[in-house]
């Protein structure tokens, strides 16, 4: 994440802390946006909620564009595992205790947990999968668990398919079409939505 993405990441946290939620984060990968939250978090008195299965979006895996051989379980080096970078991540930051970092699918943990309109988030920072399939179902599962005047913050929108993948341009574009967010910033390919209505 570029230095002005991540700054205007933050800035959405530090607002939407200010709510007394949770933060949540879909795509942790090895926590360098999760920091951004967590610190933000920590200086509210609330938590960031960080979701990933920790096996890599399609286009890290291997023989692809973003694929990090560093990253290979080496257990299994034909699949990646970040998890042990995350957590290398947040204690280096001394940030382990305002995190709680949850390991499974994203649509599967939302229901588990509640996330399909359960729990209350201040802000839901989508930027795991970038399929339809996958970024559509991290907004569905996710976005009606968002109180309110908070924030929904979404990663890689990019409305020229020559600058990149189209999934989180058209969960900004449904999210808009819904009625319930209305654009509260945006800062290259990161976009910033506030809830103001029941919906997704």
């Amino acid at each position: 994440m570029p230095l002005d993405e991540g700054l205007a990441l933050y800035a959405a946290a530090v607002e939407a802390a200010g709510l007394g939620l949770p933060l949540l984060e879909i795509g942790s990968y090895c926590g360098r946006s999760t920091l951004l939250l967590a610190d933000a978090a920590r200086a509210a008195g609330t938590v960031a909620v960080t979701v990933d299965h920790h096996r890599g979006s399609e286009e890290q895996q291997p023989g692809q564009e973003y694929a990090d051989p560093e990253l290979a379980d080496p257990e299994q080096p034909g699949r990646m595992d970040t998890l042990p970078f995350l957590r290398r991540t947040l204690a280096a930051a001394g940030l382990e205790e305002h995190v709680v970092a949850v390991v499974g699918a994203s649509p599967v943990v939302a229901a588990a947990f509640g996330g399909n309109g359960g729990g209350r988030f201040g802000l839901v920072f989508v930027d795991g999968g970038h399929t339809d399939a996958h970024a559509g179902a991290d907004y569905a599962s996710w976005a009606p668990a968002l109180a309110v005047g908070g924030l929904l913050v979404i990663h890689d929108v990019f409305p020229d398919p020559a600058d990149g993948g189209q999934a989180p341009y058209r969960v900004w574009s449904r999210a808009l079409a819904s009625g319930a967010f209305v654009e509260a910033g945006r800062t290259r390919s990161l976009r910033v939505l506030r809830r103001v209505g029941a919906g997704h």
